[in-house]
């Protein structure tokens, strides 16, 4: 049992009070997962400022504390040295947000600097819009070790833990992040990811951790590298992977909701004027502006539902 939220900002007056928001999502679903929790925010001017791009990162993946113990003018020393020009590092509690001017190109060599000067480190999300935060510990300490309250933006997703297949590690928390300013959060268990993870390995693709659900952000990332969008991507997965799930996807355009076809890990949208959200039960979205107002149901089996910028 896990918990999801996930929030699309329509209207952007509501952007400051993006992380005011998705902390009381967050937080209400803490008795569904206490083991760990993680947020990908979209668009918030500290750690992905506009013409930069951004690699979040846990520079120990096996530290389970509130923080990496580290200060961040250090960690910025040896990025700097590692990729050749002045790097910004932001601490976030057990999670760093290191960012640099740039494109594509800046983006695979600050990924390759945070390898460098950290070989122990997770790559817990990276691109130019999305900052992911990961850590170990009880979602209300982390939504105030990583700053959420603070945070500004038009998107963020989110997901509290309660461990099942894999280790409570930083790497075994979502969201999973692997693809350039994607994100995918899970409820539920893949029956079969093994056969699945086999394939992508052959195919060239690396995992972090044993987790079923970095096997469905890998299958999502490789089908988008190939040209798929969201929506496509996600048909091909209801086709592909057996089991109990609801899933939560986004990217720096799209915001997606699919269930498997038994569709008994619950889920709730919510769509107003302002905003879209989805939570894996309504008390964790009675908080939202106009919520009264809301168009509110359960999403059904089989059947995607995707939000656009």
């Amino acid at each position: 049992m896990c918990g999801i939220v996930g929030l699309h900002l329509r209207n952007p007056a509501l952007a400051p009070r993006l992380g005011e928001l998705l902390t009381g999502m967050l937080c209400e679903m803490q008795d569904r997962g206490a083991d760990s929790a993680g947020i990908a925010v979209y668009g918030d001017p500290r750690w992905s400022p506009a013409g930069h791009v951004t690699v979040s990162f846990v520079p120990d993946a096996s530290c389970v504390e509130l923080t990496t113990g580290l200060a961040a003018e250090v960690v910025a020393g040896a990025l700097t040295t590692a990729y050749g020009a002045d790097v910004a590092v932001v601490d976030a509690g057990p999670t760093l947000v290191a960012h640099v001017p740039g494109g594509d190109a800046e983006l695979d060599r600050l990924r390759t600097a945070v390898k460098e000067a950290f070989p122990e480190a997770l790559v817990a999300g990276f691109g130019a819009d999305v900052a992911v935060l990961k850590g170990v510990g009880h979602p209300r300490d982390l939504a105030e070790a990583y700053g959420l309250p603070a945070a500004q933006g038009w998107q963020g997703v989110g997901h509290t833990r309660m461990a099942t297949e894999s280790a409570v590690t930083p790497g075994g928390c979502h969201p999973y992040a692997v693809g350039p300013d994607q994100c995918l959060v899970h409820n539920g268990s893949f029956s079969n990811h093994a056969s699945i993870r086999r394939e992508l390995i052959a195919a060239g693709a690396e995992f972090d951790s044993m987790n079923d659900t970095e096997v469905g952000a890998r299958f999502v990332a490789d089908r988008l590298a190939a040209g798929y969008t969201v929506e496509t991507a996600l048909k091909e997965l209801l086709t592909t992977f057996d089991g109990f799930y609801t899933l939560l996807v986004a990217d720096g355009d799209s915001f997606a909701v699919v269930r498997d076809a038994i569709a008994c890990k619950p889920a709730v949208i919510a769509e107003h004027d302002d905003w879209v959200a989805m939570a894996s039960e309504y008390r964790a979205l009675v908080g939202l502006p106009g919520i009264a107002e809301a168009r509110i149901y359960e999403p059904e089996p089989e059947r995607i539902y995707a939000w656009t910028r």
